[in-house]
């Protein structure tokens, strides 16, 4: 049994993976634009984490752009059959890194494509939607067209199934009466919860929920409180983040990113860190009263 067994498994659909996984972005080059400063490094960190028993992959081909998805298949194909790779698409980046929306159908389509040639893939387990009216944030705005288009895709066979990110409530009932939707990944963390309510109402209809940005985003969580319960468990600030996602709701996937070996087997030993009821009740509170 490895060190991310303790807090279960969850279903993406009808695979089953472990609740503590990896994100790749951070793989990619400063500003998760052009190749790592360390390719042997974004190698070793992708075969520790399978060794580790991570079964869940996060990644994207607008990650580099391809960049990511060709280190995971250099590290890790042939794949172990119980790995779940999921990719995104909807975006592009511009020649001096910026993220753009790649929106239309015929975009997706190629880019569902271009993950499939890098990922060394015949279909794709889990393709994330990633709704791009808002860079930043979830904005609305019709998404039927670009759901549609996936979706006929998963009719022909080159995607299995398909989730949203970056989405509102309103887009995910409105993908939902198009397809099934297995997963929903959004910007949310002990100190951003505007999804509470999604999140309990997606796990009573056992769809998972991803949170990216779990630690903060491109500035990590800042909160005394988090480090007063850290410091009192023993552990650091971000395992205290990520063992809180755990304990939030059971259909949350964690997947962490990181481009050092230190840094992941720190994440993943988050999946041990047992939060008592007093520290998960401190914790609960960061929120109100913003990250102080």
């Amino acid at each position: 049994m490895s060190i991310i067994d303790k807090p279960g498994t969850f279903n993406l659909g009808d695979r089953t993976v472990k609740r503590l996984g990896y994100g790749a972005m951070q793989l990619a080059g400063p500003g998760i634009f052009g190749p790592p400063k360390d390719r042997n490094a974004a190698l070793a960190v992708l075969r520790e984490a399978l060794a580790s028993g991570v079964n869940h992959i996060d990644t994207s081909d607008f990650y580099g752009p391809h960049v990511t998805n060709k280190l995971i298949r250099e590290a890790l194909a042939p794949y172990p059959d119980d790995l779940v790779i999921v990719t995104k698409v909807g975006a592009r980046r511009g020649a001096e890194g910026s993220w753009l929306p790649a929106f239309t159908p015929e975009e997706l389509t190629q880019a569902v494509h271009d993950n499939l040639r890098n990922l060394g893939l015949d279909a794709l387990e889990v393709v994330n939607l990633r709704v791009m009216f808002g860079v930043e944030r979830a904005v609305e705005g019709p998404i039927e067209a670009q759901v549609a288009a996936l979706a006929e895709l998963q009719r022909r066979g080159l995607v299995r199934h398909i989730g949203l990110s970056n989405a509102t409530p309103t887009q995910i009932a409105e993908g939902r009466r198009i397809c099934e939707i297995v997963c929903v990944q959004n910007h949310y963390n002990l100190a951003h919860r505007d999804d509470d309510a999604l999140i309990d109402d997606l796990a009573r209809d056992r769809i998972a929920y991803t949170p990216y940005f779990p630690l903060g985003g491109f500035t990590p969580l800042q909160s005394s409180t988090l480090t007063a319960v850290a410091a009192r468990l023993g552990a650091t600030p971000m395992q205290v983040a990520l063992a809180w996602l755990l304990h939030r709701a059971p259909n949350i996937l964690l997947i962490p990113g990181t481009s050092s070996l230190a840094h992941l087997r720190e994440n993943l030993a988050a999946a041990e860190l047992a939060l008592p009821a007093d520290a998960r009740k401190e914790l609960d509170g960061v929120a109100k009263f913003g990250a102080a």
